[in-house]
């Protein structure tokens, strides 16, 4: 009877012991999981790297701490580098997440063209676009990681509707109608414009 009992809280202790180790691992897993932008020490310009979660998480479940990268933007140039910028990686994992950067540059900013103003984003939903000097409309996912820091500096905010609309125009100019309106030097509206949104556009029938 004794046996058994011991048999038995040595099970529970070490079932516990292993969901505790395998919770510290998701969180680090968690932590580290998905692509982030740093400033490279090397160029001093942003970099997207990915840190190997999986690998950090094993190193947990023993009691290690070994963090290290998956990927860089540089490699396999440099893919030999000592890695200095995970230094900036562990101060706030979470803040240098690309989605973060992301969100953070749309939050409280509008549409340049129907000054819709941008709330939370969601991975999930449409995704918002750029429009650049170049005049065309880019989802803010089809522009490389290391690439938006600057791209942020020179192109203004708009919405997912829009972009679809601008992208139809651009597509398809022959089924589009062109009416005069207050509009800036990329062709936003301005504000104080009256029209209905997507008024300056409209499909021919």
């Amino acid at each position: 009877m004794r046996a058994n009992f011991l048999f038995i809280s040595a099970t529970v202790l070490l079932a516990l012991v292993v969901a505790i180790v395998g919770v510290v691992a998701m969180r680090v897993y968690l932590r580290y999981r998905g692509k982030m932008l740093v400033r490279c020490p090397e160029t001093g310009k942003a970099a997207a790297v990915k840190v190997a979660a999986g690998d950090a998480a094993r190193c947990a479940l023993l009691g290690q701490d070994d963090i290290h990268l998956k990927e860089c933007s540089r490699w396999p140039e440099r893919q030999n580098c000592g890695q200095a910028c995970l230094s900036q990686v562990g101060q706030d994992p979470q803040n240098c997440l690309v989605w973060t950067k992301v969100a953070d540059w749309y939050r409280g900013r509008t549409c340049a063209y129907c000054h819709k103003p941008f709330d939370e984003l969601h991975w999930h939903d449409h995704r918002p676009a750029l429009i650049g000097p170049d005049m065309k409309t880019v989802q803010w996912s089809d522009v490389a990681p290391q690439d938006l820091p600057e791209i942020f500096e020179t192109h203004l905010p708009v919405c997912w509707s829009c972009h679809i609309a601008k992208t139809f125009r651009r597509q398809h100019p022959e089924r589009v109608v062109d009416r005069p309106g207050n509009r800036g030097p990329m062709g936003e509206l301005l504000t104080g414009h009256t029209e209905e949104h997507h008024s300056s556009s409209t499909a021919r029938s």
